[in-house]
């Protein structure tokens, strides 16, 4: 409700205007506000994103203890080629496990910043889902069009940037 003499926004139970001193006839009621699409989404995003980052580190935990420990050890089988190339197989598996945890922790961070409402945040978010869309199909597949339905278009922008302001 408003002061019908200056405008002023008046708080539930003011019996007066804070500004030009008019008294209020009758109750304030308090009007509540909808909360926006982003605003209604982003924590559960936000929660996802974490979940999410959390099996991709056992998954590249797994694949870096595949890597130092059951492949050097490989050749010790006897029904294995022995023109399989050990070493690059451990190698492999190693490096892609290193590759997906540092991408877990790039989600852990920035869904930290999703649940903060930092401004960095969407966008590394919306960097990680396009990654997300190609990788990790069908988990990560979902997960990245949710993100982009909710924080891809320029009205979702423009909701995040407030929430940002708000909260900051």
């Amino acid at each position: 409700m408003f002061c019908d003499g200056c405008g002023t926004a008046l708080q539930p139970g003011q019996a007066f205007c804070s500004k030009c001193g008019k008294q209020i006839v009758g109750s304030i009621a308090a009007i509540r506000q909808t909360p926006g699409r982003v605003e209604r989404h982003v924590h559960l995003l936000g929660i996802l994103w974490l979940a999410y980052s959390a099996f991709n580190t056992l998954g590249g935990l797994l694949l870096i203890v595949l890597g130092r420990t059951f492949f050097p050890h490989l050749h010790e089988m006897t029904e294995v080629p022995p023109d399989v190339p050990i070493s690059f197989l451990s190698a492999l598996l190693t490096t892609l496990g290193i590759l997906i945890i540092a991408k877990a922790a790039l989600g852990f961070i920035a869904g930290w910043g999703l649940l903060h409402r930092e401004t960095w945040a969407r966008i590394w978010i919306l960097v990680l889902a396009f990654i997300s869309l190609f990788l990790n199909i069908p988990i990560g597949t979902a997960i990245g069009v949710y993100t982009m339905w909710v924080l891809l278009p320029l009205q979702s922008q423009q909701e995040y940037e407030a929430l940002s302001e708000r909260t900051a």
